[in-house]
């Protein structure tokens, strides 16, 4: 049995896709108060330290974008999501640090 594959976009590829007529589930897997320092509108805060109570409130037959601050941690949820069944799960390259640089340099960085 093979190991689960999730792409990785560029923050502007992420801008593109969330602005388009059918945006993906956005989430953020940081901790709240990660969260409360910088976010990216319209992504909806779910721990990663919390998966379990949240993972089944996702669609799995919708896309799903995870971030978090350099895209380690999304790429790990990403990856436990598509061993759970979800079609396409997708890591934010970089994470939200990349997306400050690349995509809206009003998002502090920390």
């Amino acid at each position: 049995m093979s190991s689960p594959t999730v792409r990785a976009i560029s923050p502007n590829d992420a801008a593109e896709w969330l602005a388009s007529d059918e945006p993906p589930q956005f989430i953020d897997v940081r901790t709240p108060g990660e969260y409360e320092l910088a976010h990216v509108d319209g992504a909806q805060l779910l721990p990663m330290d919390q998966l379990m109570t949240w993972v089944h409130t996702l669609d799995p037959d919708r896309p799903v974008l995870v971030l978090c601050h350099h895209g380690i941690r999304s790429m790990r949820v990403a990856l436990y999501l598509a061993s759970q069944g979800f079609t396409d799960a997708v890591n934010l390259a970089g994470g939200i640090e990349r997306w400050s640089k690349e995509v809206d340099a009003r998002v502090p960085r920390y």
